[in-house]
C-alpha cells in the first residue's frame, strides 16, 4: 500500500482469528462480522512482510501470515492484457529486475501517473506472460539486505494467485486470513483503457474465499470507492477504506475532474462525515494521528481518531517500519539509520495503539503482533 514519500508515490501503505480449525475458512458473513466485534486491533501485513522479503511476492505474504498478520495487502495494477497483478505502482523499475533484461530495453519510457512524472518500465506495457519472466527485487536493499538476498527468486503474482494462496494458507493454518487490496492509480488505468474496478469485482465474486471471508478494499481515490459501494452494497465480510494524507493535495480522480476537494479537507470532521457515507475505514499516515514535534519525538495526538470514531469510521493508519530511520526519535537506538530496532518499533506501535487506532499497516507483522498482544 504505502510508502514514506508523497506525492511522488501515493501510498504511503482479520476480523477476529476466531474460527475453529475445521471451519474458519468457511465462516458465513454473519459469523465473520460477529467475530470482529470487540476484536483486538488488526495487524495488516504491508505488502506482506516487506521488511523481510521482497514486497508483493508469495514469500512475503507467507512470512506475514506465519508471523501472525490478520490481513495481507496486495496493491493492484493492470497488465497490458488486462490481468490484475500485485505491484506497489505501475512503474516496475524499483521492484523487479526489468532493467537488466535486454529484450525489454526499448520499453523504457516516461509517463505521468497521478500527476507525477515517472521514468522506467511500466506494467501496462507488458503482458502477464512477459511479467512472469521477470523476478522481484528488494526496493530498499541498503536498509534491508536480508530481504535483498532473495532478489531474483520470486515471480510477480496475480490477484487471483494471491487469493488462492491465502485460501490455502487459511485452510492449512485453521484461521481466517483477510485480504486488504488497494486499487492503485484507478484514474490512470482508466485513461489507458484498463479500468480496474470491474476486473477486480469479477475476481472477488468468482472466488468462494473472498465471498465468505474478510476483505478491506483501499484507495486514495474517491470515485472508485463510491462505485464499489454501489456495486457491493453493505456486506458483513467487506469494508471499504479511504486512504488519505493530511496535505492540501487532491485525490487523483478529483484533480482529473477539476474538483477542489483536498485530503486536508477530507480529514476534518465534516470531511470524515462525508467519507462515512461510502466507506467504513479512514487510513491516514501515522503522523496524522501523533505528529512529530520539532525534536523528532512524538508529540500529542490530534483529534483525528476521535473525530473519525464519532462518525462511525474505523482508523487504520500506515505504515510502521522496524528500521531506525523510520522511527520517531523517542524510539531510535544508536545502531545506525538502517539497523533494525525491534524494541523501538514495538514501543512506537504501542503509543499509537494507546491513541485508539483500530488496526495498522506494518512492514514487519511479527512486531505488530507483539505490540497488539503485549
Amino acid at each position: 500500500m504505502h510508502t514514506s514519500t508523497y506525492p511522488a508515490r501515493l501510498s504511503r501503505r482479520g476480523f477476529m482469528r476466531a474460527a475453529a480449525a475445521a471451519g474458519c475458512a468457511l465462516l458465513a458473513p454473519a459469523a465473520v462480522l460477529a467475530a470482529s466485534t470487540g476484536a483486538k486491533p488488526l495487524v495488516f501485513g504491508h505488502r506482506g512482510a516487506s521488511a523481510l522479503r521482497p514486497e508483493h511476492t508469495l514469500a512475503s505474504y507467507a512470512r506475514a501470515i506465519a508471523d501472525g498478520a490478520d490481513y495481507v495487502e496486495p496493491d493492484l495494477v493492470c497488465t497490458k492484457d488486462g490481468v490484475l497483478v500485485a505491484r506497489h505502482e505501475a512503474n516496475l523499475t524499483e521492484t523487479t529486475d526489468v532493467a537488466s533484461r535486454a529484450q525489454f530495453a526499448s520499453r523504457r519510457t516516461r509517463k505521468t501517473i497521478d500527476g507525477v512524472p515517472h521514468e522506467g518500465w511500466f506494467v501496462d506495457d507488458f503482458t502477464f506472460a512477459e511479467l512472469k519472466s521477470l523476478r522481484a527485487i528488494e526496493r530498499l536493499p541498503d536498509a534491508r539486505p536480508g530481504s535483498a538476498q532473495y532478489d531474483g527468486m520470486f515471480q510477480v503474482v496475480s490477484w487471483e494467485e494471491i487469493i488462492d494462496f491465502v485460501a490455502a494458507e487459511s485452510a492449512a493454518r485453521g484461521r481466517v486470513i483477510g485480504l486488504v487490496p488497494e486499487l492503485k492509480s484507478s484514474t490512470y488505468f482508466a485513461s489507458v483503457g484498463l479500468p480496474l474496478e470491474d476486473r477486480f469485482l469479477a475476481i472477488l465474486a468468482g472466488h468462494a474465499y473472498t465471498r465468505r471471508n474478510p476483505v478491506e478494499i483501499q484507495s486514495f481515490e474517491v470515485a472508485n470507492l463510491k462505485y464499489l459501494r454501489g456495486k457491493l452494497g453493505r456486506r458483513a465480510n467487506l469494508r471499504l477504506m479511504q486512504l488519505v494524507v493530511t496535505d492540501a493535495l487532491r485525490p487523483s480522480d478529483v484533480a482529473a475532474a477539476g474538483g477542489t476537494l483536498t485530503f486536508a479537507q477530507m480529514c476534518t470532521p465534516a470531511g470524515l462525515r462525508d467519507i462515512a457515507a461510502y466507506a467504513d475505514v479512514v487510513a491516514p499516515p501515522t503522523r496524522a494521528i501523533i505528529p512529530l514535534a520539532k525534536d523528532g519525538k512524538l508529540g500529542q495526538p490530534t483529534a483525528l481518531v476521535d473525530d473519525a470514531h464519532r462518525v462511525g469510521l474505523r482508523v487504520e493508519p500506515w505504515t510502521f517500519r522496524p528500521e531506525n530511520r523510520f522511527l520517531a526519535a523517542d524510539f531510535r537506538d544508536g545502531a545506525g539509520d538502517n539497523a533494525r530496532n525491534e524494541a523501538g518499533s514495538v514501543a512506537e506501535m504501542r503509543r499509537y495503539l494507546a491513541a485508539g487506532i483500530d488496526g495498522f499497516f506494518t512492514d514487519d507483522p511479527a512486531l505488530g503482533r507483539r505490540a497488539v498482544d503485549a
